[in-house]
C-alpha cells in the first residue's frame, strides 16, 4: 500500500491534536519507497497567506505529488494555491467549482462516500477533453457500504448507469490515478507493466471475478485465496486521555440567538445558521422538537479539559446522544445530544473501551463500536465490525437520527477546514473567515 504523508497535522491552530508534525518530521520518510508524496493540504489558508511552515512542507515535496483540499476557493486565492505547487482537489460540490480547478491545471478527484455523495452533481464536467484529467474517490466509506456496495468500483458503476461510457468510467478509476501518482508500471494491459488485475464479469455491472496482484492469482469469486497473515499486534499507548472533572454541557444563556451549525445531508460542508435558542432556568438548552440538539468536543488527547459545546441542527436525534473518538482530523472526543445526561453516558463510554462509537440513552448504553487502536481503528475482522456498526446505526436511528450515517457525518462537523461552521474543543470556528466566533450573537 502506498501513502502520502500527512501534511496538517493539526489541521489549524483551533484545536487540540494528539501531536504536531513540523516538516522536518516528516522528511525522513519522504523517500521512502511507499511514499509517493504529501498527503491533502487542508490548510490553504496557511498556503495562500504564505505561513512559512506550510510552505516548508511544500518546498520538500516540490519535486513530488501534493494533494489539494480547498472546498469553493476561487478567483486568484485559488490561483495562488495552485501556484504553491498543488496538484489536486476532492472536495468540489458543482461543476462550475470543478471546472476552474479543471482549467488551473488541477487534476479532479469526484468524490462518492459514505456522507458526501458528489458523483451525480459533476459527472456533466465529464467529456473526452477533460476525462483524462479526473479521477474517482470514496474519501470515507463505512464498513457496511463497502461490503455492500463496493468502493471505486461502485462508483465505476454508478458513473455507468448515469450514461458514462464503460470504458471511459474504468480509465477514471485505473490508469487516470496511477498516473497522477506516478505509477506507471502499472493502470494498463500492457506489456512491461506489473499485472495487478481484476477480472470483470462484464463492463456494466463491473463485478470483479478475479483479482491479480503481481500475475498471481489472490482472489476469486469474493474470497481471498488462503495465505499466511503476518501477525503483527498493534502497540499502542492509551488514546483517551480525558479530564472528566472539567467536562460539562451546560450553557449559561448569555443571549437568545446563536451560531448553528446546519448539517447539510450527503455533504461534509455545513451551513452558518443563526437562530433562536430554548431557555430554561437561565441555560440554553436543547430542543428536540425544533432538531435543536447540543454538539460537544472534548480534548482526548492532554487531558486538559478543554471543551466546547455548542448547537447543531439537521441530525434529527429525538432522545438519547450518540458519540465518537473520530472526529476529522484532530480525532477527540465528539457528542452529539438531546439531553445532557445521555451526552455523558455516551462520551464516557467511548473511554471505557479505548475509542470508538456509542449510542446512549440517559444512563443506558445502547450500542458501541469499539476502536481500541488509537481510538480509530479495530483489530477485528471488518464483518465484526460491520455487525457492530450495523448495531448502533439502527439504535442511532431508533433515537430519531435522520442522516445515513450520522456518525459519519458528525466526524466532519469538528473539521475546521470545511465550510462554513465547524466546532473544535477550542471554539466555534467561521471556515469562510478562518477564525473562532461566539457562540451568542448580540
Amino acid at each position: 500500500m502506498f501513502v502520502m504523508l500527512p501534511s496538517c497535522v493539526p489541521a489549524t491552530d483551533m484545536e487540540t491534536s494528539g501531536a504536531t508534525l513540523r516538516s522536518y518530521d516528516i522528511e525522513p520518510f519522504k523517500d521512502n519507497p511507499w511514499v509517493l508524496g504529501l498527503a491533502e493540504m487542508m490548510n490553504y489558508p496557511g498556503t495562500i497567506d504564505g505561513d512559512p511552515e506550510v510552505l516548508a512542507k511544500i518546498r520538500l515535496f516540490k519535486d513530488k505529488i501534493i494533494d489539494g483540499h480547498a472546498p469553493g476557493l476561487t478567483g486568484l486565492p485559488l490561483n495562488a494555491y495552485v501556484a504553491a505547487g498543488i496538484r489536486s482537489d476532492h472536495e468540489c460540490t458543482t461543476v462550475a467549482e470543478a471546472r476552474e480547478k479543471l482549467r488551473l491545471g488541477m487534476t479532479i478527484f469526484i468524490r462518492e462516500g459514505t456522507t458526501a455523495h458528489n458523483l451525480d452533481a459533476l459527472l456533466p464536467l465529464i467529456t473526452p477533453a477533460t476525462s483524462p484529467r479526473i479521477c474517482w474517490c470514496t474519501d470515507d466509506r463505512e464498513p457496511a457500504d463497502l461490503l455492500d456496495q463496493g468502493g471505486i468500483d461502485y462508483v465505476i458503476r454508478r458513473a455507468i448507469r448515469q450514461g458514462i461510457d464503460p470504458v471511459t468510467a474504468i480509465q477514471i478509476g485505473t490508469i487516470n490515478p496511477a498516473s497522477y501518482y506516478g505509477l506507471h508500471d502499472r493502470g494498463a494491459i500492457t506489456p512491461g507493466r506489473r499485472a495487478d488485475l481484476v477480472v470483470l464479469d462484464n463492463l456494466r455491472n463491473v463485478t470483479t471475478k478475479m483479482v491479480l496482484r503481481g500475475g498471481a492469482v489472490v482472489a476469486q469469486d469474493g474470497q481471498l485465496l488462503p495465505f499466511e497473515k503476518p501477525k503483527r499486534p498493534a502497540r499502542v499507548r492509551g488514546s483517551m486521555n480525558v479530564n472528566w472533572d472539567k467536562i460539562s454541557f451546560r450553557i449559561e444563556a448569555k443571549g437568545r440567538r446563536a451560531n448553528i451549525i446546519g448539517v447539510m445531508p450527503d455533504q461534509i460542508v455545513t451551513e452558518h445558521l443563526v437562530e433562536e435558542l430554548t431557555i430554561e432556568n437561565g441555560e440554553a438548552v436543547q430542543d428536540p422538537g425544533l432538531d435543536l440538539l447540543k454538539i460537544a468536543v472534548i480534548d482526548r488527547h492532554a487531558n486538559t479539559g478543554a471543551h466546547t459545546v455548542g448547537f447543531v441542527k439537521g441530525v434529527g436525534l429525538r432522545q438519547g446522544a450518540i458519540a465518537s473518538s473520530i472526529a476529522h482530523d484532530h480525532h477527540n472526543l465528539v457528542v452529539i445530544g438531546a439531553d445532557d445526561v445521555s451526552m455523558m453516558t455516551a462520551a464516557r463510554a467511548i473511554a471505557k473501551t479505548g475509542g470508538g462509537l456509542s449510542v446512549a440513552n440517559k444512563e443506558t448504553v445502547m450500542a458501541q463500536v469499539p476502536l481500541p487502536i488509537a481510538g480509530l481503528m479495530s483489530d477485528q475482522p471488518i464483518e465484526t465490525v460491520r455487525a457492530q456498526m450495523d448495531e448502533a446505526l439502527n439504535a442511532a436511528h431508533n433515537l430519531g437520527a435522520l442522516l445515513h450515517d450520522p456518525f459519519m457525518a458528525m466526524s466532519f462537523l469538528a473539521l475546521a477546514v470545511i465550510p462554513a461552521l465547524k466546532i473544535t474543543d477550542q471554539g466555534l470556528v467561521d471556515v469562510t473567515k478562518f477564525q473562532k466566533v461566539p457562540l451568542f450573537v448580540e
